[in-house]
């Protein structure tokens, strides 16, 4: 063998080795079966850093992200339930869930378009909630895996039909949701949809972070920034008045890092409504019709080092720590979940913008693609 050829396979093993060094991968599974029977898959995506995430084809759910701390040891920072069944008939929290047709409350749950009022179902008092009953957090996605063009990306592609008339939403609407993981530690999400006539749409993902491990504690500890210098102010009934309002001198000025539970029992109207965060806030990077995604918010666990940043092409973030577990829901780890056991950061549109026209519009024309992308980035802060 010629000095030359064995130079050149020496080379190509080396290229080799280190494409496989930085490769992200996925594979899929047997999760479950729903209790109607019908069989759930399972994604495992993993990268060269030690991360890894899994998600479900119920709600596009995702179940767990696994990421080192400072010290390398991984664990699961994302709330879940136990099983298949739950996902699919117990998931009122909306654990890891892909939000539809709308995401967060519509007044009355009632809106206009064209000249033609549509009433929804009321499943949050007087309004609609993330897009009302049995819907996108519940069903069954069509799920495959993507062929993968670059070794350092994986990616899966979900997809849901929604009917006309379902939950009182017009047009047949078609969604894909492309979950992504490489080698950056970036869980990216880019959300499409089309509808064969005028609709309305917000979609968002409802997942529960505890930077210290699910089952850790309250994450009240935990420090958040959130880019943007004012907020939707909100009634008793977390619906926005329809102001735009400065979050200066108030406990929803998260423009420098501070831990969330800083703030969290102030005698603050906002806060008392809500019995904790659980509000829109309005991004000071939003560019309409972007297509990159813009940082929007950071979060850090001092004891862990894990850190966290989101960027988003959406206008609005809707920060939560989630008020409303109370213990009845038992989570993946076979706990109780509480109150300020996690929070969510949920980039979408500002709640009820189909009725209040001076918000960034979520009406989707017959004929135009809906198209926003969010992205989690994982790290590490010694």
């Amino acid at each position: 063998m010629s000095k030359i050829l064995k130079i050149s396979l020496v080379l190509s093993t080396l290229a080799l080795s280190v494409e496989m060094l930085h490769a992200a991968t996925v594979s899929s599974e047997f999760y479950g079966k729903t209790a109607s029977g019908e069989n759930v898959q399972q994604f495992i995506f993993k990268n060269a850093n030690g991360m890894n995430v899994k998600i479900i084809n119920i709600a596009g759910a995702i179940t767990e992200i696994n990421v080192p701390d400072k010290n390398g040891k991984i664990a699961n920072v994302a709330l879940g339930l136990p099983n298949a069944e739950a996902y699919a008939t117990k998931n009122d929290p909306h654990f890891g869930a892909i939000i539809g047709r709308y995401a967060n409350r519509i007044a009355n749950g009632r809106f206009t378009l064209n000249g033609k009022t549509y009433q929804l179902p009321l499943n949050d008092g007087h309004n609609t909630l993330h897009g009302g009953p049995s819907t996108f957090a519940q069903d069954l996605w069509t799920a495959k895996i993507l062929p993968q063009k670059n070794p350092a990306v994986a990616s899966v592609e979900m997809s849901y039909f929604s009917p006309n008339g379902q939950n009182g939403f017009p047009g047949n609407l078609t969604t894909t949701v492309t979950y992504s993981l490489n080698d950056q530690n970036e869980l990216s999400i880019h959300y499409s949809a089309r509808t064969d006539q005028d609709t309305v749409i917000n979609l968002t993902n409802h997942t529960y972070l505890n930077l210290a491990g699910e089952s850790s504690g309250n994450i009240e500890k935990q420090q958040i920034q959130i880019l943007a210098s004012r907020y939707t102010p909100t009634d008793k009934q977390s619906l926005p008045t329809g102001a735009i309002v400065s979050v200066s001198n108030t406990p929803l000025d998260f423009r420098k890092m501070k831990a969330i539970g800083d703030d969290l029992r102030t005698n603050f109207d906002q806060i008392n409504y809500a019995r904790g965060y659980d509000q829109n806030w309005v991004l000071d990077a939003y560019v309409p019709n972007a297509t990159q995604p813009r940082l929007a918010a950071r979060a850090y666990d001092p004891e862990s080092g894990r850190t966290l940043e989101l960027s988003t092409t959406q206008p609005g973030l809707q920060f939560y720590t989630s008020n409303s577990l109370d213990g009845s829901v038992i989570g993946s780890s076979g706990k109780a979940y509480r109150q300020t056991d996690g929070f969510a950061f949920e980039a979408e549109h500002f709640p009820n913008s189909v009725n209040i026209p001076s918000f960034p519009s979520t009406v989707l024309k017959k004929g135009d693609t809906y198209s926003e992308t969010t992205v989690y980035k994982f790290g590490i802060q010694r």
